[in-house]
């Protein structure tokens, strides 16, 4: 089942998988107002479809998955109020991700930059190419990346997320795995089918406690100790309440398949 956007590739298949695909070859998927937007649409299109289990995000673009910020769009002569507005569309976006109650795979094949690389960070996994680049580019051109840097700062070392971003040097595909910002580099022709193979798998998995897991780590990342604790105990409290946690149980023991009706 496919939807239509003017920026994105968007289909779900019968395995409970939707792939939305940056789709913009000529700007070399360069985050503008509009991509922006659809992927605002297209993300919370499969928040809703109960038939959505996992979401790959993804680019056609056979050597770029995104080059970032649209600059020309920073450029323009327009009021400020509605840039202001604008760059209000990235941590929207980055929040619905974090907030989706299902994983979200990125599957990274090229170059990755800038505001590309908060997208990709704002998703739950990455899988990348030998071929991906991952850069903060923008203070060559006279720009920051202030929307994305809190969470270069929560997912890289602070050192080495500050010297991307005031240096905008290009790291490669092993040096990103070895900062923890990619969890698995692959052959580039096996990059469709493992991030294929990761979703499959996670999409298998009960719905109700992966969005019960999903939301916890999203509410508790940034908590005191002690505060973090007191949720995810709160949390784990609930799972014990549900049918498919009796039924995971069950089902280990019967030493088959288990049946997740969602409650």
């Amino acid at each position: 089942m496919g939807r239509a956007y003017e920026t994105l590739f968007y289909r779900v298949e019968e395995t409970g998988v939707a792939t939305i695909a940056l789709d913009q070859p000529d700007a070399r998927n360069a985050l503008s107002e509009p991509m922006l937007r659809d992927l605002l649409a297209a993300f919370a299109a499969a928040r809703d479809d109960g038939a959505v289990r996992c979401v790959i995000l993804a680019s056609t673009h056979p050597t770029t998955f995104s080059a970032g910020a649209n600059l020309g769009g920073m450029a323009a002569d327009v009021p400020l109020a509605d840039k202001h507005e604008r760059n209000g569309l990235f941590p929207r976006l980055f929040t619905l991700i974090g907030e989706l109650g299902k994983p979200v795979i990125c599957a990274v094949g090229g170059h990755c930059l800038g505001g590309g690389l908060g997208l990709a960070l704002a998703c739950d996994l990455i899988v990348a190419s030998e071929s991906a680049t991952f850069a903060t580019p923008e203070i060559t051109v006279g720009v920051f990346p202030f929307m994305i840097a809190a969470l270069i700062y929560r997912n890289l070392p602070r050192k080495k997320a500050t010297q991307l971003m005031l240096l905008g040097e290009r790291i490669g595909a092993a040096e990103a795995e070895a900062l923890g910002i990619v969890n698995i580099v692959v052959a580039p022709d096996r990059l469709d089918a493992t991030a294929s193979e990761w979703a499959t798998s996670l999409a298998a998995k009960s719905p109700l406690l992966m969005k019960l897991g999903k939301d916890a780590l999203w509410s508790q990342g940034d908590l005191p100790l002690e505060a973090a604790w007191e949720l995810l105990r709160s949390q784990l409290t609930i799972a014990l309440s549900t049918e498919d946690m009796r039924e995971g149980v069950a089902a280990f023991f019967d030493k088959r398949d288990p049946v997740w009706t969602g409650r």
